[in-house]
């Protein structure tokens, strides 16, 4: 036998639910939605999350989603943003000792969650570098 649990809808919820059945019973069947009632969805979308919001709602999950994503803070500000250019970032050692004989080469390299990439030929002579710091700057110069 399958059970099913009711969850109280919250209140902001359930008054956005009343209003859109007030809509739903004075207009025609597929009528678009006011962009009033889809801002205050996706106002309490990014709140309460998506699915908490559509489906009480019966409003399209996909539709409600992109509206968040869309009008999320974060990707405004991408947008108005110009885009970075590349930087070079040189991490100079304050004091550089002898290098020691015999040191072994490599080669390292990081790649960001954004694509940026940063490739570092250490010869292996002298101190290696700091490379929390170097990674530091590199993040901060935008990559």
């Amino acid at each position: 036998m399958k059970r099913t649990t009711r969850v109280a809808i919250p209140e902001p919820i359930f008054r956005l639910q009343k209003q859109l059945e007030e809509f739903r019973a004075s207009h025609r069947a597929r009528t678009r939605l006011p962009d009033s009632l889809w801002q205050a969805a996706t106002e309490l979308a990014r709140q309460y999350g998506v699915y908490a919001v559509a489906h009480p709602l019966r409003l399209d999950h996909t539709g409600l989603s992109r509206r968040v994503h869309a009008s999320s803070p974060a990707r405004q500000s991408r947008r108005q943003q110009p885009p970075m250019a590349n930087a070079f970032v040189e991490l100079v050692p304050a004091a550089a000792p002898a290098p020691p004989r015999g040191g072994e080469a490599c080669v390292i390299e990081f790649e960001s969650a954004r694509g940026g990439k940063m490739r570092v030929q250490w010869p292996g002579l002298g101190v290696a570098p700091d490379w929390v710091s170097l990674l530091r700057a590199w993040r901060d110069a935008g990559e």
